[in-house]
């Protein structure tokens, strides 16, 4: 038997029997949303009794990525897929005329919360949790270690960075929110890209997403609670609505009319990629007039060295928040991988865990941070981070595309 993996916006297992037959099994949704991509496995792997790690364990498989769906299915993932394109497109907006998202930013919070809960409505329509339960059971080892680094890691530098830079209270609350929140949307095709290790990603990245109810308002309130008070409650609460009951919702959905979501879900990922981006240029053009009135480069004369105007805008508020994001994406990535080095995995599974500790889920940042927290400066840092974040991992990711895993044909450590 062999096995092929054919990706158009999705990736189906086919497992080759003989020259004239063969069977096609979902493996995986590949989007470039901010909703994590998730792993579908249908009815058909239950009947086929195949377990994907041993089966690539037993036998190398032939991977080809193939295309597999309608030219228009094709046309809206690789419209989906550029993601960082809008974000940072409505970013510039955002700054240079504000006015354009006010519609949006004048039904905060619920707007905020409404999204959100439409892009985990959509990671829901993939789910089928049965089949994450079998994969973690396989894969304990990898999974948990992925889970553990994506909360210990990024909460520690969170809190370090804003002491270090020595942040207003509204901003170091922000970095310590952002910090402590789940795994990265875009995190699965990025390490997709990178040539890590997916089906990891997907499960650590749900897994993650469903732990933050609790664990999210417990570190902020551990660690944030020095600045301000955080009511870890609420935060909670706010969490299992506009992450965990979408998510489940969706679950349930995808079970009761599988044909209903089948033709729904060539769309989900364009919709969802223009939500979050919608989600992250509303807070930033809400702050921004704050920020360009911290901004001491325009008292600057016009024959200052451009050293100098760099040392002014990072000494800036705007460029405090630039700053401490580059700094906390950039630690995470490289402690991540560190660590799993040290821990024994082999490079792909290294890839996945540095893209899953080094990105954050913004726009469950800036739902919470605008719903919870009085000061609209404190939503800034998350919505500055899904515009630097998604640069920063998918250039990464095109970097480790160029560099192929030395131990590829190795199994995973688990």
């Amino acid at each position: 038997m062999s096995l092929t993996f054919c990706h158009s916006p999705h990736l189906t297992l086919q497992t080759h029997k003989n020259h004239h037959s063969r069977t096609q099994i979902p493996l995986f949704r590949s989007n470039f949303t901010l909703k994590p991509t998730i792993l579908i496995f249908q009815k058909q792997l239950s009947r086929s009794r195949i377990s994907i790690p041993r089966s690539i364990q037993q036998e190398p498989p032939s991977v080809t990525l193939t295309p597999a769906n309608t030219k228009w299915e094709t046309l809206l993932s690789t419209l989906a897929s550029l993601y960082p394109v809008y974000v940072t497109v409505g970013g510039v907006v955002a700054c240079l005329k504000p006015s354009t998202f006010s519609w949006f930013v004048q039904k905060a919070p619920g707007s905020y919360s409404f999204s959100l809960g439409f892009i985990m409505l959509a990671m829901g329509l993939t789910l089928e949790f049965k089949d994450l339960v079998n994969l973690f059971m396989q894969r304990p080892l990898s999974i948990l270690f992925g889970c553990a680094a994506q909360y210990t890691i990024m909460p520690v530098l969170g809190f370090a960075i804003s002491k270090m830079l020595g942040l207003s209270q509204s901003l170091s609350v922000g970095l310590i929110l952002l910090s402590c929140c789940p795994g990265g949307t875009a995190f699965n095709v990025v390490t997709l890209i990178a040539q890590g290790d997916v089906p990891l990603s997907i499960v650590v990245t749900v897994c993650s997403t469903l732990g933050a109810v609790l664990l999210t308002p417990l570190l902020t309130m551990v660690l944030a609670g020095t600045y301000v008070h955080v009511d870890a409650i609420q935060l909670s609460v706010s969490t299992l609505q506009v992450v965990v009951a979408p998510v489940l919702v969706g679950s349930y959905l995808q079970r009761i009319f599988p044909r209903a979501v089948k033709a729904a879900l060539p769309f989900a990922p364009l919709l969802t990629v223009l939500t979050a981006s919608l989600l992250a240029c509303s807070v930033l053009s809400e702050n921004v007039g704050l920020l360009k009135s911290s901004m001491v480069l325009p008292s600057l004369s016009s024959d200052v060295s451009p050293l100098v105007y760099a040392q002014a805008f990072f000494s800036s508020e705007m460029g405090m928040v630039v700053l401490s994001v580059l700094l906390l994406h950039f630690a995470g990535f490289f402690v991540g991988y560190i660590a799993a080095t040290l821990a024994g995995f082999k490079e792909r599974q290294r890839r996945a865990i540095s893209i899953e500790v080094g990105m954050q889920n913004s726009s469950l940042g800036v739902v919470l941070a605008a719903s919870h927290f009085s000061s609209a400066m404190v939503a800034l840092l998350p919505a500055v981070s899904a515009v630097i974040m998604n640069i920063m991992g998918s250039s990464l990711g095109f970097f480790w595309r160029c560099v192929h895993p030395s131990d590829s044909k190795d199994s995973s450590k688990d």
